[in-house]
């Protein structure tokens, strides 16, 4: 049976090229890349090429959990679409569509079967929303 698709999105004043750097970029990813602010992103790698490997390291601050979030990309089209095959085969796809005003950032991802989808769009949500407020501090930035 195929997975649920949950979808979450943001609107960035960037240009898709600058969203799709900001969204890619390892140094970028930690400083957006939680659901809240008791957790952080200490470490990112990605190759951005099909075939090629993402890992972000997510950990609660007060070290009393952590986790490996990767995949494998399976499409790489800059700065239009990223597809990630999760560890466990889940899909994840981030669309970036130009708007006069900047950028709509799209994820649409499988949910997993642990947890409520709400709960799992919520979280994604989060994520994504830390994005945003990074990308708006890049736009106001001189």
């Amino acid at each position: 049976m195929a997975a649920e698709q949950l979808s979450v999105s943001v609107f960035v004043p960037l240009a898709p090229e600058r969203a799709w750097a900001l969204y890619t970029d390892p140094a970028a990813i930690t400083r957006w890349n939680f659901a809240s602010d008791d957790w952080h992103c200490p470490s990112a790698q990605v190759d951005l090429v099909v075939g090629g490997q993402h890992s972000a390291r997510m950990e609660a601050k007060d070290g009393s959990f952590g986790f490996d979030f990767g995949g494998v990309y399976s499409e790489v089209d800059p700065p239009h679409a990223l597809t990630l095959v999760l560890g466990d085969g889940r899909r994840s796809r981030t669309t970036f569509v130009a708007d006069a005003a900047g950028t709509r950032v799209e994820t649409r991802f499988d949910a997993e079967s642990q947890n409520p989808p709400e709960l799992q769009r919520q979280g994604w949500q989060a994520i994504l929303d830390n994005y945003r407020r990074l990308a708006e501090q890049v736009a106001a930035a001189p």
